[in-house]
């Protein structure tokens, strides 16, 4: 199984220290080059950026096509860590792209590739009995107090979800 993933769902992850849910659920997640550098070199996620350094299962990929990425980005006006991730997920035909930002979302199922978020990782979890769905509760709580977009609406269709 292959599986790319965005910056923001890793930000959120180590916040709410389950960064290791990815590793129990995909054993392997590829990141791209750029997503690696805004977690590693913007001093507003030093924390963040000892945790991905720390993890083993999260492994730098670059992307082949660098065209692709300019071109992505002059059409959607995505960052470079979305960019990547999204060409990254399509070259490596990932079984699914972890991508919380509604714009990038829509991108990536434009081109085809199957996502998940934050939330779908949580929603998982619980499916594969690695947390409760008060566990899943506190995570949400503590993502909207840190200032992590998450509508009620969605949060709650998760909760309904899970056992």
């Amino acid at each position: 199984m292959t599986i790319v993933s965005d910056t923001t769902p890793l930000i959120s992850l180590i916040k709410i220290n389950r960064l290791d849910l990815l590793e129990k659920l995909f054993h392997e997640v590829l990141i791209p080059e750029a997503v690696y550098r805004e977690l590693t070199t913007n001093q507003s996620f030093a924390l963040e950026a000892e945790e991905v350094k720390k993890a083993p299962f999260l492994k730098v990929s670059p992307v082949q096509n660098k065209q692709s990425i300019q071109i992505l980005q002059a059409v959607s006006g995505l960052d470079d860590g979305e960019s990547e991730a999204i060409v990254l997920a399509g070259e490596k035909l990932s079984d699914v792209l972890i991508i919380d930002e509604r714009r990038g979302r829509k991108v990536a199922q434009q081109l085809g590739i199957s996502i998940t978020g934050t939330v779908g990782i949580l929603v998982q979890a619980n499916d594969e009995g690695m947390i409760s769905k008060a566990d899943a509760k506190s995570c949400f709580d503590f993502l909207k107090q840190s200032n992590i977009r998450l509508s009620e609406n969605l949060i709650q269709s998760a909760l309904d979800m899970m056992k």
